[in-house]
């Protein structure tokens, strides 16, 4: 009977533990959020004279910007970052489709790209400081209620800024997509990569477990952005769009690798350890 108890004792442990620190996170998180928000103000105001400056001078604001609101995810939250293959990184105008999970691909792809200009939504043009800023960078921006005049406007518009020798970054799915979640890519990126004529370089990353949409919380760990294998130009766009999609997958590789060892903690432990087991996969560290 003793026997039982304890081992009941330390199934529960890392459950109570759990539990304990869910109010932390919540604050830490509501910390950040609020500490994220007075920085971006601050750099607003700070930010008024490089509108008649040269572009670059902006890129720099915006650049030491993020750095700042990666060091507030660290010393705030408990999240790391860390790039990998930042050396395939090729030099001149590029083509970048990235994984979009989370509100922070926005800015951290800032800090490895020389001279970056993202695709956007128009309405984000619309909202003052932010608008202004984004016109001001170059950035590009897209009315999706024009259709395929949008996507004629989108490809002369990328098409000049990598005359540039710019970097032009798209996330081929459009929104925001959950970790893990069915892949939905749009095919306007192939048809950018056939208009552009330059590599095409894949990103994938795992913001959205420790920076989830739609939700405060920050969840400590490490968000680790892979920089894959550049496309080289002049593939047709069938050939294009199938080899993105299977290059921008990779990403999930970790969450099976992590799946293929959990039975052993369920059969460690009994019908009990199912709830440890549950925790383990939905919790704050899974897939980290």
């Amino acid at each position: 009977m003793l026997q039982l108890i304890e081992t009941r004792a330390s199934v529960l442990a890392p459950i109570a533990v759990h539990l304990q620190a869910q109010p932390v996170l919540l604050l830490r998180s509501i910390l950040f959020n609020v500490l994220f928000y007075l920085n971006l103000l601050v750099h607003f105001v700070v930010a008024i004279p490089t509108l008649v400056m040269p572009r670059r001078a902006l890129l720099e604001m915006a650049r030491f910007w993020a750095r700042t609101n990666v060091w507030l995810l660290r010393v705030v939250c408990g999240i790391k970052v860390e790039f990998r293959g930042v050396e395939k990184i090729p030099p001149g105008p590029l083509l970048v489709a990235a994984k979009h999970q989370s509100l922070w691909e926005t800015f951290a792809l800032l800090l490895i790209l020389p001279d970056p200009a993202y695709i956007m939504k128009r309405e984000l043009m619309w909202i003052p400081f932010f608008g202004w800023y984004t016109w001001k960078a170059g950035m590009i921006s897209i009315d999706r209620s024009k259709g395929s005049q949008a996507l004629a406007s989108m490809n002369a518009d990328a098409r000049r800024e990598a005359q540039r020798g710019r970097q032009i970054i798209i996330f081929p799915e459009g929104t925001r997509r959950s970790p893990g979640a069915a892949p939905s890519y749009k095919y306007g990126v192939a048809y950018l990569y056939a208009e552009m004529g330059v590599p095409c370089l894949p990103v994938a990353l795992n913001s959205g477990l420790f920076w989830p949409r739609r939700s405060v919380r920050r969840y400590p760990g490490t968000i680790r952005v892979e920089v894959l294998d550049p496309i080289a130009p002049g593939l047709t766009r069938d050939q294009f769009f199938p080899q993105l999609q299977r290059d921008r997958d990779c990403d999930r590789a970790p969450r099976r690798r992590r799946r293929s060892r959990a039975p052993r903690q369920r059969h460690a432990h009994g019908p009990a350890g199912v709830v440890v087991l549950v925790l383990l996969r939905h919790g704050p560290g899974w897939c980290t």
